[in-house]
């Protein structure tokens, strides 16, 4: 059985104030016990967030990490560090890092590789531009994206991963991919897993999806039969909408 996840991913959004204001708000709200959630709050607030959450279901992640363990790296952050503060998992190769940072397939598979090592669960990235769909080269990318950065790792390192599906042009614009597209490439994300690593193996990884994902669309893109939950951004800001999305699996 597949684990139900929604993970909420802050980005650069929240002082320490409006943290403690969030996660106050949070701290109401039942968490469904079938559901698991996370939210990713900035480097400042993640341990924070830890200890303010230590007696809650809630599960704390960072948005991302250095691939070495230490150095004069100025600026950044190691899996090690992110270890001492509580941190339980680390989203990596989200479409940002990629366009904004120049993260390429071959550094986030050093990532990866880092993160497994210190034991840290990852939520893996990846997704499509709007120019790929475009010119129907959207399967290509996902397909190269998986390969480079996620194949080489082993069958019982799979256990800490998950992956999210984000086309780039449904993240922060409104728009969001149809619940049909959503999963149609689910579908394919779990073959070429199953092609790659086993079928069995496939049908245990959870794959989030993620692009402009609200309380309203939530529950028809979480009804698709290969989609795990999602990746939410700004509605994750809210406690009240996120916490609607994390209530909009279909129920028997």
């Amino acid at each position: 059985m597949r684990k139900k996840i929604v993970a909420g991913n802050w980005k650069m959004n929240n002082d320490l104030a409006q943290t403690e204001l969030l996660l106050k708000d949070l701290k109401k709200q039942i968490i469904p016990e079938d559901v698991e959630v996370i939210i990713a709050p900035p480097f400042t607030n993640l341990h924070h967030s830890f200890v303010s959450l230590r007696d809650h279901p809630i599960g704390v992640a960072a948005q991302n990490m250095h691939q070495s363990n230490e150095g004069a790296f100025t600026g950044e952050i190691s899996a090690a560090m992110l270890k001492s503060v509580g941190v339980e998992s680390v989203i990596l190769g989200h479409s940002e890092r990629r366009a904004y940072f120049k993260e390429d397939d071959a550094l986030l598979a050093e990532k990866v590789n880092t993160a497994l090592e210190h034991e840290l669960d990852v939520i893996f990235c990846i997704g499509e531009e709007l120019e790929d769909r475009k010119k129907d080269g959207h399967f290509n990318v996902i397909k190269t994206q998986l390969e480079n950065g996620l194949f080489h790792i082993s069958e019982n390192n799979w256990k800490q991963v998950v992956i999210a599906y984000e086309p780039v042009w449904a993240i922060g614009t409104g728009e969001t991919a149809s619940p049909e597209q959503v999963q149609e490439m689910h579908e394919y994300i779990r073959r070429m897993i199953a092609e790659n690593c086993g079928s069995e193996l496939a049908e245990s990884v959870s794959v989030l999806y993620g692009g402009s994902v609200k309380p309203e669309n939530a529950g028809e893109i979480f009804s698709q039969k290969d989609v795990d939950g999602g990746l939410i951004g700004g509605a994750s800001l809210d406690a009240e909408s996120f916490m609607a999305i994390v209530n909009a699996f279909p129920r028997p």
